[in-house]
Parts: structure tokens; C-alpha cells; sequence
């Protein structure tokens, strides 16, 4: 198909307010930044409260966030993080993606994209559904298992139980984009679950975990894959990437570009690395720490950017 012309960075992202927050037991095998914890009323409260920070905060900076709340029914504990189940292209495209654990299955609902047709008016030409491939095992987690280069239309993906490279190549093709795949691991050897825990993608710029990339051959590629794109590459080491740090992600605010993450990752940060990212853009970080470890999710994970017209 044509290749539509899309910026790197969206002006709107779309955010699911958790309504049973908890730690997932069926996420726990693969997701070693996860931690367990007896679900409790008091954790739900303090996420709920976490997520109302951070959409105050992309709010003030002028980023539109069209927010919708969870469900109490449903046992859906990891629903602040709907990138995982959905995303949204310039050409109108809608994506549902194939998820590995069953409660998160439950988290894409249609009620929801058809409120952002209908009441936030935003055009959809058409809906790509990949939930098939969960009959043969095979996942691809959104723009967690996806970093997506808009711009040149290059999907990065490492190979995890969550990232199937089957899937990778069913969505480059019906999107047209150009797959990568790559295997990461972290300090343990074990894959890492999710891409953009590894690397964020940016209009000038990428932030990469490059020693998490297993082959060097890979490392190669993707680095002067990323270089010719005319990104600068700002790397991270293994344990920064264990705080967050890569796990960012850039959008349009009312006054230029904004790149959200957590307070986690930014503490993270040297004051080199600090000083090569703001001359991209303002850093927005909000405190989540509740989600972070018993989500095994960061501030990105929590943003489905709406790349969609209106």
C-alpha cells in the first residue's frame, strides 16, 4: 500500500484510566521488570492517583489526551497500558494487536476506538486486525513489541515470548513498513519482553540500549540504520535501561516538542545524556512508581499516541 506521509511525533495520545490496577501473575514469566505484589485497594488508588499526575502534566505542556476509564469487571489489572492493543497511523489505520497473557486480551475494546470516531472526531479509513495469530501462539504487543520509525517506516522489534517475528513481518506488509528485528538481552540473558524498553525512536533523535542487543552484527545495522536516518544516538547502559531510561517517548506540545518519562529514567540519566536530549525537546517526568514496579511498565507504556486526522 502507499506509504502516508506521518510525523515522528503526535500531538494527541490516548490513555486508559486503571480501574483494578494490580500486579499480573500471567505477565510475571516474561517480564523481568515486573514485580508481584498481593493486588489491594491501596495500590489501585495510588496508580489511579499516578495516572492522574501524568495527565495533568501532558495536559499543562498541551498535549491532548483523550482519556477513557477502566473497568471494574473484566480482570483486566494492566489496562493503563493500551499501546500494547491498539495503535493509530496517519493513513487513518487502526491496528489491534495479538497479546500473550488472556486478561490482557480483554483489554481491547472496540467502544473505545468508536468514541474517538464519534465524539473526538478523529478519521478512521480502516481497521488492520492481527488478533488472529493468538490461535497459533504468535504475539506482537503494540508499540510495546513495535518502535516505530513514522518517518521512514522502519519497525524495530526485538524477539521476545511477546514479539513474534511472523507477526512483525504481517504488519510490516500490511503497513508498509520495514521490519528489524533483533534479539535483546538483558544482564541475565533473558530476551527482554518488550522493544521500547530498549530503545525509543524520535524526530531527531533515538535513545538505544545498544549492549543489550545481542549480536554485534545487529548493534551494527541498527545503529547506522539509525545514523543514516539523521538521528542523534544517545546510549544507554543496561542498568540505566532497567530504570527506564530508553523507555520515552517524544510528542508535540503547544510550545514544540515534549519527551515524557518517568522520574525513574530520568534520575536515571547522566547530566551528558540529560543535556544531548534537551536540545531536542523539553523533558516531561512524572513520579509513577506504583505502576513502574508492579506494572513492569513506564511512562511510555502508558501512551497510545493518536496519529489520526480530526
Amino acid at each position: 500500500m502507499p506509504r502516508a506521509v506521518e510525523q515522528q511525533a503526535a500531538k494527541a495520545v490516548l490513555m486508559v484510566r486503571p480501574a483494578a490496577f494490580a500486579s499480573n501473575p500471567e505477565t510475571l514469566a516474561s517480564n523481568a521488570f515486573q514485580s508481584a505484589a498481593v493486588a489491594t485497594e491501596e495500590m489501585a488508588a495510588r496508580a489511579q492517583t499516578e495516572f492522574d499526575a501524568v495527565v495533568a502534566a501532558l495536559t499543562a505542556a498541551g498535549v491532548h489526551v483523550c482519556t477513557f476509564d477502566g473497568r471494574l469487571e473484566g480482570d483486566c489489572p494492566d489496562e493503563v497500558f493500551p499501546n500494547n492493543w491498539v495503535s493509530f497511523h496517519a493513513d487513518g489505520t487502526v491496528v489491534l494487536y495479538p497479546m500473550l497473557a488472556p486478561s490482557r486480551r480483554r483489554e481491547r475494546r472496540r467502544q473505545i476506538i468508536d468514541a474517538l470516531e464519534r465524539e473526538h472526531g478523529y478519521v478512521i479509513a480502516r481497521t488492520v486486525d492481527l488478533t488472529a495469530h493468538e490461535a497459533h501462539a504468535l504475539f506482537l504487543e503494540g508499540t510495546g513489541s513495535l518502535v516505530l520509525d513514522r518517518i521512514s517506516h522502519v519497525a524495530y522489534a526485538c524477539r521476545s515470548p511477546r514479539t513474534h517475528e511472523q507477526v512483525l513481518n504481517d504488519f510490516a506488509d500490511r503497513l508498509g513498513y520495514t521490519p528489524v528485528a533483533f534479539d535483546a538481552l538483558d544482564d541475565s540473558g533473558r530476551p527482554i519482553y518488550h522493544t521500547n524498553v530498549v530503545m525509543a525512536v524520535g524526530t531527531s533523535f533515538a535513545v538505544v540500549c545498544l549492549e543489550a542487543i545481542a549480536d554485534p552484527t545487529d548493534r551494527e545495522a541498527i545503529t547506522h540504520r539509525l545514523e543514516d536516518s539523521g538521528r542523534e544516538i544517545v546510549a544507554v547502559e543496561l542498568d540505566q535501561m532497567h530504570d527506564f531510561a530508553a523507555n520515552l517517548l517524544e510528542l508535540e506540545g503547544r510550545d514544540g516538542r515534549v519527551m515524557t518519562l518517568s522520574a525513574c529514567a530520568l534520575s536515571a540519566l547522566d547530566d551528558s545524556q540529560i543535556y544531548r536530549l534537551e536540545r531536542h525537546g523539553k523533558l516531561l517526568s512524572v513520579p509513577i512508581p506504583t505502576i513502574e514496579t508492579f506494572g513492569g511498565g513506564s511512562l511510555r507504556c502508558m501512551l497510545a499516541e493518536i496519529h489520526l486526522h480530526r
